[in-house]
C-alpha cells in the first residue's frame, strides 16, 4: 500500500537521497506522476513540480495548465517546459519516443540545476517496469536490459551528477489510481497510450493481457524475474567494472574513445560488455540489442573498416589506435593534433614569429647560424612536430595554411619525387577527420612541411647550410 512512510523509506533508502534538499518531480498529469508528487509533499519532502509539454497532441496545452493549477493550489513551486519534439525527431532521425524523452529529460535536469535540487524523480512504476523487461526481451537484450529500471541511475548524457531517481517501481499503477481518487485528484490519460504503433503500447494492451490467460501473476513473475536479475547484474558489473576503466582512454559528454589494444586483449564476451557500458554512457535509456553488440564487436577486430553506424544514432570510428563511440563524429575532440584556428584559412608568417592555433597549439619559427644549432635547447632533432630547414632554400614569403586542391608535396628522403599531398595523408594514416585543417608551412603553391611528418626534399639541411630555420608545433600546456 502506497503511504508517504512507504515512499520516504525508499528515497533514503533505495535512491539514497537527504530530505534536507530539493528534488524536482517530472510531472505528466498522469496518476502515476501526480502520484509521486502527493506523496513527495506529503512525506514533508521539498519538491519542484516540473512539467514538459511535448507539443504532440492538441490537449497537451490544457494539461499543462492542470498541472500548473494542481501545483500552485498545494503551494508547490512549478516549472513549465515546451519543445518541438516531433522536429527534433525528424532532424536528428529519431523516433518519437527518443526524441521526447531527450528533450524531456534534457529540460528536468536543467531545472534540477537551477533549483539546486539533489535528484530528478519520475513515476515509473511495476507495471512500467515489466514492461520493460517484456520490450528488452523482445529486442534480444542480455542481463542489463532483462534487470529492468533501477531506482538510482547516473544519466550522464544529460549530468553527470545528479541522479534520476525512480521512487514508485515496487507500486502498481492501480496502486497510484487509487491514491489520486483518495486525495480527490483528477488525473488527465494519454489517449496515445491506447496507440499499438508504439511497442510498449503493444505489450502493455495485448501481450500481457495474452500470458495472464495462462499465468494470472504473470506481472508479478516478470517483477520478481527482474528484481533476481538486478542482483545478479551487480555481481558480474562489479568483476567487469576494472576492465571498462581500463579501456577508456577519454570520455565526453557525446563521446567515449576506447584503448583498441586493451579492447583487442579482451575476448568477444568482454568486448560486448565494455560496448554495452560505453553506449549507455551516451544513451541511456536506449536499451541495444545483442547482435548490434556482437556487431560493434567484430568491427572492433576488423582493421579493413574505419567507421559504421553502431545502434540507437551512435557511431564507431577506428583512429590511431583509439576506437570512439560517438552520438556524432562532429563531437569528437581535435586538441590532440594541431588545426589551424577555425574562419583562418591562411596566416602569414614573419621570422622570428609565434601563432596561436586552435586548441592551444603554438608554431614558432626562428633562424640562426648553422654553427649554433647544436647549442640551442629545446631544439632536439627526430620530434615530429620540429624541422630544421635550410634558411637558403626557403622562400621569404611564409604561411601557415590548409591544404588546398591540387596540393603537391616532395617528401623528405624521395628524391625530389612529388607526390599528391591527399595521397601523403593516407600513407602517414593521419585521420581523415584532421585532414581538411592540418596546418601546412608553405610558400605559395609550395609545401615546405607537413608538421608531425617531413619537411620537403629541396628544403633539407645540407653539409654547407649557413642558415638554418627552426620550425615547431607545441601542443596546450
Amino acid at each position: 500500500m502506497l503511504t508517504p512512510a512507504s515512499i520516504e523509506s525508499i528515497l533514503t533508502g533505495q535512491c539514497k537521497l537527504d530530505k534536507a534538499r530539493p528534488v524536482v518531480a517530472g510531472v505528466s498529469g498522469g496518476p502515476d506522476s501526480l502520484c509521486l508528487l502527493l506523496l513527495l509533499q506529503q512525506a514533508g519532502w521539498r519538491v519542484v513540480a516540473a512539467h514538459f509539454n511535448h507539443m504532440l497532441r492538441p490537449e497537451a496545452d490544457e494539461e499543462a495548465l492542470a498541472v500548473e493549477k494542481l501545483a500552485r493550489s498545494r503551494g508547490i513551486p512549478f516549472a513549465a517546459g515546451r519543445g518541438d519534439v516531433a522536429g527534433h525527431a525528424a532532424a536528428r532521425k529519431l523516433s518519437i519516443e527518443t526524441a521526447a524523452r531527450e528533450l524531456r529529460y534534457r529540460f528536468l535536469f536543467a531545472q534540477a540545476e537551477e533549483h539546486g535540487a539533489q535528484a530528478v524523480a519520475v513515476g515509473h512504476t511495476a507495471d512500467d517496469q515489466v514492461e520493460t523487461v517484456l520490450m528488452h526481451f523482445i529486442r534480444g537484450a542480455g542481463l542489463n536490459g532483462l534487470k529492468g529500471m533501477p531506482y538510482r541511475s547516473i544519466l550522464r548524457g544529460f549530468d553527470e551528477e545528479i541522479p534520476l531517481v525512480r521512487p514508485l517501481l515496487d507500486a502498481w499503477r492501480a496502486d497510484t489510481v487509487a491514491y489520486c481518487e483518495a486525495n480527490k485528484v483528477k488525473p488527465h490519460y494519454d489517449a496515445s497510450n491506447a496507440s499499438l504503433d508504439f511497442l510498449r503500447n503493444r505489450v502493455r494492451n495485448e501481450l500481457i493481457p495474452l500470458m495472464e490467460t495462462n499465468n494470472p501473476q504473470f506481472r508479478e513473475a516478470v517483477w520478481r524475474s527482474g528484481k533476481t536479475l538486478t542482483a545478479d547484474h551487480e555481481i558480474l558489473k562489479a568483476a567487469l567494472e576494472p576492465v571498462w576503466r581500463r579501456a577508456v582512454q577519454r570520455k565526453g559528454a557525446r563521446y567515449v574513445s576506447l584503448k583498441e589494444d586493451v579492447l583487442m586483449a579482451e575476448p568477444t564476451a568482454v568486448r560486448v560488455h565494455i560496448l554495452r557500458e560505453t553506449a549507455r554512457e551516451l544513451i541511456p535509456e536506449e536499451d541495444i540489442g545483442y547482435e548490434d553488440l556482437l556487431r560493434a564487436a567484430n568491427f572492433a577486430r576488423d582493421s579493413a573498416q574505419d567507421r559504421v553506424d553502431f545502434a540507437g544514432g551512435l557511431w564507431l570510428l577506428r583512429e590511431g589506435g583509439l576506437l570512439h563511440v560517438a552520438v556524432d563524429v562532429a563531437d569528437l575532440p581535435t586538441d590532440q593534433w594541431p588545426q589551424m584556428p577555425k574562419g583562418m584559412d591562411s596566416l602569414a608568417l614573419s621570422i622570428p614569429g609565434s601563432v596561436l592555433l586552435g586548441d592551444g597549439w603554438q608554431f614558432t619559427i626562428q633562424s640562426c647560424d648553422a654553427a649554433e644549432l647544436e647549442s640551442l635547447q629545446p631544439w632536439k632533432a627526430g620530434q615530429p612536430f620540429e624541422a630544421f630547414l635550410d634558411t637558403g632554400s626557403v622562400p621569404d614569403a611564409l604561411e601557415l595554411r590548409v591544404r588546398r586542391a591540387g596540393d603537391r608535396f616532395e617528401p623528405l628522403g624521395m628524391g625530389r619525387h612529388s607526390q599528391k599531398l591527399s595521397d601523403f595523408f593516407v600513407n602517414a594514416k593521419l585521420p581523415r577527420r584532421a585532414r581538411r585543417r592540418w596546418p601546412l608551412i608553405c610558400a605559395g603553391e609550395q609545401v615546405i612541411w607537413v608538421p608531425g611528418y617531413r619537411p620537403g626534399e629541396r628544403y633539407k639541411l645540407k653539409p654547407d647550410s649557413q642558415g638554418v630555420l627552426l620550425l615547431a608545433l607545441k601542443p596546450p600546456k
